[in-house]
């Protein structure tokens, strides 16, 4: 979680009056921070990663202003038409295809600016740019350079230039190789030919995106003038770092000016600091709160918060939302606003009408007993991630890519989709413990996701069981034991096992588990091709079924209790 450090004297410069540590230590909670460390002088305070512009002064003085009511309502910042125009080269496609810039004028920076401004830099890159793989920030000294600037891609060991913190020039190569934040962060452009890099009118580097910058346009306590820029794969996520960062520059006294941006295709003026709108439902609100206000109170709510609203019709508010609020998105978000207006500490907890006494799921009852069995047949217990990758998924599976639920914004190339079986995360489990003595017998009881067009979410979630028996032997005899033995302990009637195909398995040696005319699950011998796939050397026998049916009061043909 991010962690912002608050010296009362510089944050009452902000707040506009006085703040003492006992009064941010009393009202930050109620705004969303947790309180980590608190000193004579200052407040070390963690906040939500979703409220990102809390991670300057500005930010969180925006909102503590409003809490306070000693300024309720949208800020409104306004950007200066643009004087100075980017030019963004069609090489820079297929390498890092976006960037968005601003000008900020006449700022004054001192050493706790400078460093406030860094820690910012880092913070974006870590709660909306994913470390720097979904947006990177670069903040210049736009008075080192000659506009206009160009955003282009060069060849790897073809220019030379300082980077940031260094005395010597480097290529791009030689950042990669020898540089700690090139050796860091090498894995977001190493796959390209060619790298991206942002220069200046007489070809002088300002940045090597997502890299590092140039030493020639570092921003010290002289610098008046800073020149931003935003790249990445993802316009969104580019666009919203450079909207919580100007506006927080903004408050910091800079002025804000626009950058004309042209593409090989079309042209953009960032940043755009214009309000989103959204409307609330009072009734949809009041029902979640449990409160009754009037569209006077509920407007007030969200004016503490630092946003407007006006009525549009009965009932209905249209909310006006500032640039850096990049982490409103949904009615309900708006809800979370008047709540926190209206102030959690007026909420008074009640108790339910009716008192009930809780019990397992009967999923969970089903786990319980599956896992019972399991254990008692000698099997080992695994719980692997939910999260896979379509390589380990599918193509180490000799299966075909199907349409699983996948991640929006996947930290990593590891964790991409949800798995739609367990086999894989077992398989992966036995690799990984080669050296470890055989036989090596494994199962997992948990959660698949696959996608149900039917349900309202357009996904839903099953429980499996899988099972791998690994040594010398094994063979499909002794997994068909295993999982008739667990069939019979579970009480279940009417099931057979048929001869079937599956690529997960070797013909011949492969079932399909059958609970009335219902399929169920599959066993057998796996593969020799998906062991060499794993490099696991023994023979390996599994089984995999999908528990939900059993929950199904026609499916049963026993006590599963």
């Amino acid at each position: 979680m991010p962690v912002i450090t608050l010296k009362v004297g510089r944050f009452s410069r902000f707040v506009g009056k006085p703040v003492t540590v006992s009064d941010l230590t009393k009202w930050l909670p109620w705004i969303g921070f947790d309180l980590e460390e608190v000193g004579e002088d200052y407040v070390k305070a963690e906040y939500n990663p979703n409220r990102i512009d809390f991670c300057s002064y500005a930010g969180v003085a925006r909102a503590l202003k409003g809490f306070l009511e000693l300024e309720t309502g949208m800020p409104k910042y306004h950007a200066e038409e643009p004087r100075i125009t980017l030019n963004i080269d069609k090489a820079v496609a297929t390498v890092r295809p976006y960037m968005l810039a601003a000008v900020v004028r006449d700022i004054k920076l001192d050493e706790d600016a400078v460093v406030e401004l860094m820690d910012m830099q880092e913070d974006l890159h870590w709660g909306v740019g994913r470390d720097r793989k979904k947006a990177s920030i670069g903040i210049h000294n736009l008075d080192a350079v000659e506009p206009p600037f160009t955003y282009t891609t060069v060849e790897p060991t073809s220019v030379k230039f300082v980077p940031l913190g260094k005395t010597e020039e480097m290529t791009p190569k030689e950042i990669l190789e020898k540089h700690e934040k090139g050796v860091a962060y090498r894995h977001l452009v190493d796959l390209a030919p060619v790298y991206p890099l942002l220069i200046d009118r007489c070809g002088r580097v300002l940045s090597m995106p997502p890299i590092i910058n140039g030493e020639l346009t570092r921003v010290d306590t002289k610098t008046r003038n800073l020149f931003l820029d935003v790249t990445g794969p993802n316009l969104e996520a580019v666009e919203k770092s450079l909207k919580v960062l100007a506006t927080a520059l903004a408050d910091m006294g800079g002025k804000i000016e626009k950058v004309n941006v042209h593409y090989p295709d079309r042209t953009l003026f960032s940043p755009v600091l214009e309000p989103e709108k959204m409307r609330l439902r009072l009734n949809y609100a009041n029902k979640m709160l449990g409160l009754k206000l009037s569209e006077v109170e509920s407007i007030k709510c969200l004016q503490k918060c630092r946003l407007d609203a006006e009525v549009v019709e009965k009932g209905v508010l249209e909310v006006s939302i500032p640039p850096y609020r990049i982490d409103i998105m949904h009615e309900i978000d708006l809800v979370e606003e008047v709540a926190v207006g209206y102030g959690y500490y007026r909420l008074e907890p009640t108790m339910p009408a009716t008192l009930t006494v809780g019990e397992k799921h009967p999923a969970s009852k089903l786990a319980d007993a599956v896992r019972q069995i399991m254990t008692g047949l000698g099997f080992l217990e695994v719980m692997n991630f939910t999260l896979t990758n379509e390589r380990t998924h599918y193509e180490l599976m000799r299966l075909k890519p199907k349409n699983p639920v996948r991640l929006a914004n996947p930290v990593s190339a590891e964790y991409t989709i949800m798995r739609e079986m367990l086999l894989p995360g077992l398989l992966k489990n036995l690799a990984e413990n080669r050296h470890e003595s055989y036989p090596q017998k494994l199962f997992e009881v948990s959660d698949v996701a696959k996608i149900n067009r039917r349900r309202e979410t357009m996904c839903e979630r099953r429980l499996h069981l899988a099972s791998v028996t690994s040594h010398s032997t094994a063979n499909y005899t002794e997994i068909k034991s295993v999982c008739e033995a667990l069939l019979v302990n579970m009480g279940l009637a009417n099931w057979q096992v048929e001869a079937t195909r599956h690529p997960n398995f070797l013909e011949g040696r492969t079932a399909a588990i059958r609970l009335g005319k219902r399929k169920i699950g599959i066993l057998g011998e796996v593969h020799p091709q998906v062991l060499n796939n794993f490099e696991i050397e023994n023979p390996t026998a599994a089984f995999e079924i999908d528990l939900e049916w059993l929950l199904t009061k026609n499916s049963r043909g026993g006590n599963l209790s």
